[in-house]
């Protein structure tokens, strides 16, 4: 439980955190959660209720950058009384214009993220007791139903994919410590997390300015914390270390890899600048599915892309089915002022690439219950994540390949935050997921 004076003390401040965008952003909301407690302040879930609003921005596409401006409209609109702090791609790339015409008291800059607590505080004079903050050791993440933690592992990338606009939000590749990264998993260990998600902007890079690299720090997370499952978060299919398949002989290294390809066309991703063909990444996919055995493949798609042909676009299709991965994330292509993408030829028609992205949406629903179905029959251990809203929806969950699962609601049961065995039976109404029973055995 969290334990507050029945007062509000002197100067603590009630938080309202909120981000779009990537898992990245995710991490770094959690830094500041933490952060923020630990200085004797309050993490609220209400809009309403906040002394204090940040938001952690993104730019990644046009639609991104359009909900960002209206999460923060729909900041000052709904508590116009509290202080807005912006942070994030799109605030970075637009400071000026989220100042004059968003009503923002204060924009932090990508580069100062991890202090921006540190410049909150002094900037908006945000002071208050320590003492009365959340009980050590406890998180305000798990009490508001997140079962799941996202750890930073470094930010930036030194290469420059065309449609890109997070290189130049982002800056230049920089790398955590190890021993930084393996004392905040122990602290999420404490706190009672079972599962830490590994992110960056570009992870495969990671130790690239340090003299290490993604392997030494998978291995000294294995070795030196207690973490019961470890996730990475997309890893572009270049620059993996060596020996980085011998890491999945540990169970504890959860077996999903999340492969962004961007096109199943040779000649758009040359356009895109991207460092990997098509036939390395069948490669690539071939031996992970070799060496890993129930390894999930889950992979990024950009539809419509500038000069995107009738033929590029079936080699795209052919290229998804052929890999079979188990899920799709799929984009339509925007311009992104700044990027060098923006100045290409032969833009592809909206209404093309509606009815593209239409058809890999019914490509990518048929392969994820191909997969779902792959493994009906067979028992895994499943994260089960908060109590459901709804008692006729059930518990759910993932196994450790990132499946989700339905586990029935028992009378009595309360499983949120285990990890549990279950039998994976058949495939929900909604086609998405596995329903799932529970083994007589379960593992906490």
């Amino acid at each position: 439980m969290r334990r507050f004076c029945t007062a509000k003390p002197i100067n603590q401040m009630r938080i309202h955190l909120k981000t779009l965008g990537c898992r990245l952003n995710e991490a770094e909301l959690e830094t500041w959660s933490r952060d923020f407690e630990s200085r004797g302040h309050q993490i609220t879930p209400r809009l309403a209720d906040a002394d204090l609003v940040v938001v952690n921005t993104c730019a990644v596409t046009g639609e991104a950058v359009r909900k960002s401006r209206k999460l923060l409209n729909r900041a000052q609109r709904h508590n116009p009384r509290s202080k807005l702090v912006v942070s994030g791609c799109y605030a970075t790339l637009n400071p000026n214009e989220n100042v004059r015409s968003l009503g923002v008291d204060l924009v932090v800059d990508n580069r100062d993220k991890e202090r921006l607590v540190e410049i909150a505080t002094r900037e908006l004079d945000l002071h208050a007791m320590p003492e009365q903050a959340t009980t050590p050791g406890e998180s305000s993440l798990l009490s508001h139903g997140r079962q799941r933690a996202f750890i930073k592992i470094q930010d930036g990338c030194r290469y420059q994919c065309t449609f890109c606009i997070v290189t130049v939000a982002r800056g230049e590749e920089r790398s955590r410590p190890i021993d930084q990264v393996v004392a905040e998993i122990n602290d999420r260990v404490q706190q009672g997390f079972h599962e830490v998600v590994l992110t960056g902007v570009h992870i495969g890079g990671y130790g690239s300015d340090t003299g290490s690299d993604l392997y030494q720090l998978i291995r000294a997370v294995l070795e030196r914390t207690a973490i019961q499952r470890l996730r990475l978060g997309a890893v572009e299919p270049w620059d993996l270390p060596e020996n980085f398949w011998d890491l999945f002989e540990n169970p504890r290294l959860m077996p999903h890899l999340h492969l962004p390809i961007q096109s199943g066309a040779d000649s758009v991703l040359k356009r895109m600048a991207r460092r990997c063909k098509n036939d390395e990444f069948q490669r690539l996919a071939e031996q992970a599915r070799r060496r890993v055995p129930d390894i999930n493949l889950t992979t990024d798609i950009i539809v419509g892309f500038p000069g995107e042909t009738d033929q590029e676009w079936q080699q795209t299709l052919a290229f998804v089915e052929q890999i079979g991965f188990g899920h799709l994330h799929i984009f339509a292509y925007s311009p992104r002022p700044g990027t060098r993408a923006a100045l290409l030829p032969d833009p592809v028609p909206r209404d093309v690439i509606r009815q593209r992205s239409e058809a890999l949406h019914q490509l990518g629903e048929r392969l994820k219950q191909q997969t779902l179905k792959r493994f009906s029959g067979r028992c895994f251990p499943v994260l089960v994540e908060s109590a459901p809203a709804d008692p006729a929806s059930g518990w759910s969950g993932y196994t450790p390949n990132f499946l989700r699962v339905s586990i029935p609601l028992l009378p009595g049961s309360d499983l949120e935050n285990q990890v549990v065995d279950v039998r994976l039976q058949q495939l929900t109404d909604a086609g998405d997921a596995l329903t799932a029973t529970l083994e007589q055995e379960t593992r906490f």
